[in-house]
């Protein structure tokens, strides 16, 4: 029987968040705004990040009767080549983020059906489902479709106007509360989870590895700081 890999969830670095989501992540992008960043190791090797941070719409919370610092967005995990499955993963991390960050009361994130996601990580974990977000605005930006929030961090202000644009469906939204109170809050909105597409729910995830050719991954440091990553800003 072969013995279960050492699994360690820290604090990483911005620069190891950044090589996770270019490397492993289908996105192969960090997202814009401050992040909470939580790296992954197998036996001492890193095979990814778990990223938390405010998400791309400041009105995320609003439905729940929260303030924007009241909660957070899942909005990357990014894992390469790994044997734990995904869904213990990020249920450590949510556990390590409940510990560190107190006042957190919850913690929303989107499966994209334009990736054909659907969700199996959450469902997984028990998150409660409350359907589809609503419509979205996309901009052909760097060669791929970006929200408005990354658009707008350029200091260009006329750019907007000057790019394809497309509206998407919604992404399946997910919840996690981080308290009793906000648990029997948002128990009303439960909807039944949709069901499996093409995706990987547990273990690998070959849609978000790159070639073996990679180049070396951060190594492991003990006891790295909480890490508050503005994208664009590598000093």
């Amino acid at each position: 029987m072969q013995d279960k890999p050492e699994l360690k969830i820290d604090w990483a670095s911005k620069e190891s968040a950044k090589y996770a989501c270019e490397n492993w992540h289908y996105s192969k992008c960090l997202p814009v705004g401050k992040l909470t960043v939580m790296g992954v190791w197998e036996n001492k090797k890193f095979v990814g990040c778990v990223i938390f941070g405010r998400g791309s719409n400041p009105q995320m919370l609003m439905p729940f009767g929260l303030e924007q610092n009241d909660g957070c967005e899942l909005v990357r995990i990014a894992l390469a080549k790994h044997e734990t499955p995904v869904s213990k993963i990020m249920a450590f991390c949510v556990r390590l983020l409940k510990k560190s960050q107190k006042k957190l009361r919850l913690i929303v994130s989107y499966a994209d059906p334009e990736q054909n996601h659907h969700g199996g990580i959450y469902q997984a974990c028990n998150w409660l489902y409350t359907g589809p977000s609503g419509k979205a605005e996309k901009f052909f930006y760097n060669g791929k479709w970006s929200h408005s929030k990354t658009v707008n961090s350029n200091k260009n202000v006329n750019l907007r106007n000057q790019l394809p644009r497309k509206i998407v469906d919604g992404k399946h939204r997910y919840l996690m509360p981080l308290d009793k109170e906000m648990s029997a809050k948002i128990a009303p909105l439960a909807k039944p989870y949709p069901k499996r597409v093409k995706q990987a729910m547990t273990g690998d995830q070959p849609e978000q590895r790159r070639r073996d050719t990679d180049p070396p991954a951060p190594i492991y440091a003990e006891n790295q700081p909480f890490a508050e990553v503005t994208h664009g800003n590598e000093n």
